[in-house]
């Protein structure tokens, strides 16, 4: 009778167990295409980075409407090239601009530097890249000439690092733009909606118009070539041959 007693009292744990795991499972794979839903509702799965789409996931559980968030944009400027803009983010307070940015080791800059200082293995490894306030300000800049009202809308620049960074030393950052690590995002947005008042709009159907449009040129393979193209010109990456 011990003998059945104890194989019986293996078997309710073992029960246990798979109960549990296969519930585990089932709760993973319903939050997996619940979160899946959610990015759809704004952008497509394979538009961005993973970044970028984890971001848009955390601004819908917070509560930002799907409506307001706008993702991958195509903003055609004045001399027929392409302003490429990872997030915006349409708020009563005004346009945010987000640049997502994705980097390890140590992070040195000024806003009015062309480029910043990746530094990595203790400083035995350096790397220039353009300087993202700049970068942010022209993608801001295209979209206030695109739209006669934005001239009256406050815009707010938002530069997001993720990966393994540390922001060592960011110098005279400007009104109105946050750098922030990912994880303090939502600390910038706060204090966008926080300090500031509602935006004197006065067509915000036009605004949601154009930002539509902006991400519906991402879908267009020629705007995507001839964006690459430019950067390419620009960089003159297509002058080296070897």
């Amino acid at each position: 009778m011990g003998f059945d007693f104890t194989f019986n009292l293996e078997l309710f744990l073992v029960f246990v167990f798979l109960y549990f795991f296969i519930l585990y499972v089932y709760l993973r794979i319903k939050r997996r295409i619940v979160d899946k839903r959610l990015i759809n509702s704004v952008t497509s799965l394979d538009r961005g980075t993973d970044s970028e789409r984890g971001l848009i996931l955390d601004l819908l559980k917070r509560g930002f409407s799907a409506k307001s968030v706008f993702h991958d944009l195509y903003v055609r400027k004045n001399d027929g090239k392409f302003s490429q803009i990872d997030l915006v983010i349409a708020t009563k307070e005004g346009i945010i601009v987000l640049e997502v940015k994705e980097y390890s080791g140590w992070i040195f800059g000024r806003a009015n530097q062309t480029n910043w200082t990746q530094s990595l293995a203790y400083g035995k490894r350096k790397y220039r890249f353009y300087n993202p306030i700049k970068q942010n300000t022209n993608h801001i800049k295209s979209l206030k000439e695109s739209l006669k009202q934005f001239n009256n809308i406050p815009f707010f620049s938002v530069i997001v690092f993720f990966g393994d960074c540390e922001l060592k030393k960011i110098d005279y950052v400007p009104r109105d733009t946050y750098i922030v690590k990912a994880h303090r995002i939502f600390d910038a947005l706060d204090k966008i909606t926080n300090e500031n008042r509602p935006a004197p709009y006065s067509d915000k159907n036009e605004i949601v118009k154009l930002l539509k449009g902006a991400v519906e040129l991402g879908d267009n393979s020629e705007v995507i070539k001839k964006h690459k193209d430019n950067i390419d010109d620009m960089l003159g990456t297509n002058r080296i041959l070897k």
